[in-house]
């Protein structure tokens, strides 16, 4: 009997155990690897608000970016074989190089609405290879108050003289206004000089277009004394030394906190700045880099970042993935999180563009709605060119130890080779 006891027991128990293993194999984790770490607390909480309302799925949000590289730290985890179900492209390179972890996305809801040309970039043939995450612009980050008070009138800075001017008047006014200086350069943060202060000096010369961006295999830096003019005012009448400071000094130190009255940055800096000073962040905007007048009053926009789903994960979880982001950028939930919470300005068709919360989103969605835009090409730039081609020639510029000239060709040369290498 005693036996007979002690074996239902054990039998009792393996059922158990077997059930509970079936329960927890009934969750679906989906491991989304996040390259906006300014997204990091609004996408774990769009996560845990998806997860109570979806039973069996985990999305479980890792956040990687700022100071750290986040293609060489994705392509470590693929390396590994631990390649997240989500991750982030930001242009054609990484369309090729990461073409086998790529899944067919084009069947996806939200897909369907995505705005004209958002889909361009990575598109495959018949396929969609990622969802657009959002549209953004680079420009020179303001404070409006500080502006009022130097008597500046941004809409009137479109050309290099009233860029220098602006400066010029704000360093000038510097006791009476309260400030430490005119603006802050991280010239410390690669992506900031290489990629998007270098983006609207080039843009011309591809058209826009960061597909013909990434099939140049060379530069001719038509713009390039345009961009010694910019790169030379902006450090003279920048807080210094600019050699050493990064984004966190430049933004959360120095512009949130109203020690500067510009900084060139992104749409992307304002739940940076909002977490700094609420009110300050409210009385914000943004304007283009002045290049020429073939540009003069034309914002920088472009979808900078697209999300993907590995091809390699199985058939469910690649369905819980686009099931995921269908739900952002579809759902009423999901899309009051796109606008209210990640405050950006959308890629996708059913947002209600009132509701775009944040005066950086507002000013870029204006510039849109003009049609006073010039395309974002960083995207097709040669691979690994932006942090070992450009900025260092930068960095060596301003700190004295090469010429002008020097910088550009050979930064021209580092093109070549990394085109050739590609």
């Amino acid at each position: 009997m005693k036996s007979v006891i002690v074996g239902a027991a054990l039998l009792g128990s393996a059922m158990t155990m077997t059930a509970c293993s079936s329960s927890s194999s009934k969750t679906t984790t989906v491991d989304f690897y996040n390259m906006k770490v300014e997204f990091k607390d609004q996408l774990n909480a769009a996560a845990a608000t998806y997860n109570k309302t979806h039973k069996g799925v985990k999305v479980k949000v890792t956040s990687v970016g700022g100071g750290t590289d986040y293609q060489a730290a994705l392509k470590a985890k693929m390396q590994s074989g631990k390649t997240p179900d989500i991750f982030a492209l930001e242009g054609p390179q990484q369309l090729q190089t990461y073409k086998k972890y790529l899944s067919d996305v084009s069947a996806g809801k939200a897909i369907k609405k995505a705005l004209p040309g958002t889909l361009n970039t990575v598109k495959s043939g018949s396929q969609v290879l990622g969802y657009p995450v959002l549209q953004e612009a680079i420009g020179i980050v303001y404070n409006k108050t500080i502006f009022q008070k130097a008597g500046i009138d941004a809409s009137k800075i479109t050309t290099m003289a009233a860029y220098e001017n602006a400066l010029k008047t704000l360093n000038d006014k510097k006791s009476e206004l309260g400030i430490q200086a005119a603006t802050a350069f991280p010239m410390k943060e690669w992506w900031v000089i290489g990629q998007h202060a270098v983006d609207p000096f080039l843009s011309q010369e591809f058209n826009g277009s960061v597909t013909k961006a990434y099939n140049a295999k060379t530069i001719s830096w038509k713009n390039s004394d345009y961009f010694k003019q910019y790169i030379d005012a902006t450090t003279k009448y920048s807080a210094q030394p600019v050699q050493s400071m990064d984004y966190s000094t430049q933004i959360e130190k120095l512009f949130s906190t109203g020690k500067v009255a510009m900084a060139e940055q992104g749409t992307w800096v304002y739940p940076t700045i909002e977490s700094v000073d609420k009110n300050l962040a409210k009385d914000i905007g943004i304007i283009p880099i002045p290049v020429n007048s073939k540009s003069a009053g034309k914002l920088p926009v472009g979808v900078t970042q697209w999300w993907a789903v590995n091809k390699q994960a199985d058939t469910k979880t690649q369905k819980a993935s686009r099931d995921f982001l269908d739900w952002l950028f579809t759902s009423k939930t999901g899309k009051n999180i796109v606008l209210t919470k990640l405050k950006v300005v959308p890629a996708y068709s059913g947002f209600d563009s009132s509701k775009i919360s944040d005066p950086l989103g507002k000013d870029a969605y204006s510039y849109i709605s003009d049609k006073q835009t010039q395309g974002l090409v960083f995207g097709g730039f040669a691979t690994g060119w932006a942090q070992n081609g450009m900025a260092p020639e930068l960095q060596k510029y301003v700190s004295g130890k090469e010429s002008w000239n020097t910088a550009i060709k050979n930064s021209q040369a580092a093109w070549e080779t990394a085109r050739a290498g590609q």
